[in-house]
C-alpha cells in the first residue's frame, strides 16, 4: 500500500496532482482510513505508471481517462493516432516558424535544408519534373488508393498533409 505522498514520489508528481486526479476520477485510492486518508495498491501504482506515460506522450487527461476506461481496444490506438496527428500539425509550424525566424535574421543559412524532409510541394515538383501532368497524378493517387489504400494513408501523412486533405485526397481517390 502506497499513501498519497509515497506514490507521488515514487512518479515524480506532486501530492495535489494525485488529489487532482482522484477528484476527477482518473486515480482513486483502492482504501480510505478513518482520517479520509488515502492509500493506493498495486493495481493503482501501475494505473498512474500508465497515466504518466500517457501525459509523457502529450496525452489529454480526458483522452487517457477514456483508454482506461474503455472496454475496447480501438480506443487506444484511436487516441494515440489523433495524438501523433497533432504532434505533425505542431512540427509542421514549428518548422514554418524556423523558417520565418531566419527569414526576418536575414539568414536562410542557420536552417539546414539538407535536414527537410520530403513534403507535398516536393514530392509534386518532383512528378511535374518527370513530366507528370495534374491528370497523371489524380491517376496515381487513384491507382495508390486501389492497389493499397493503408500505404496510400501512410504517404500522405508521410508528405505531412492534415488529415482533412488526406481524406478529400483519398475520397476522390476512392470514387474514381
Amino acid at each position: 500500500m502506497y499513501t498519497v505522498g509515497k506514490l507521488a514520489r515514487q512518479y515524480g508528481l506532486s501530492r495535489s496532482t494525485l488529489l487532482y486526479y482522484d477528484r476527477i476520477g482518473l486515480l482513486k485510492p483502492s482504501h480510505h482510513t478513518k482520517g479520509d486518508y488515502r492509500h493506493y495498491s498495486e493495481e493503482d501504482a501501475a494505473r498512474l505508471r500508465s497515466i504518466c506515460a500517457f501525459r509523457q506522450a502529450g496525452v489529454s487527461l480526458k483522452d487517457i481517462a477514456r483508454i482506461l476506461n474503455s472496454q475496447e481496444e480501438t480506443e487506444l490506438g484511436h487516441v494515440l493516432e489523433n495524438r501523433l496527428e497533432e504532434l505533425r500539425e505542431e512540427m509542421d509550424s514549428l518548422r514554418h516558424q524556423q523558417k520565418l525566424v531566419a527569414g526576418l535574421l536575414g539568414r536562410p543559412e542557420l536552417l539546414d535544408e539538407n535536414r527537410e524532409s520530403m513534403d507535398r510541394k516536393t514530392w509534386s515538383s518532383l512528378l511535374a519534373s518527370a513530366g507528370f501532368s495534374e491528370a497523371d497524378m489524380r491517376r496515381w493517387h487513384m491507382d495508390f488508393e486501389r492497389m493499397a489504400p493503408e500505404k496510400h494513408e501512410q504517404f500522405l501523412r508521410f508528405l505531412r498533409i492534415p488529415k482533412r486533405e488526406r481524406s478529400m485526397i483519398r475520397a476522390w481517390a476512392a470514387d474514381s
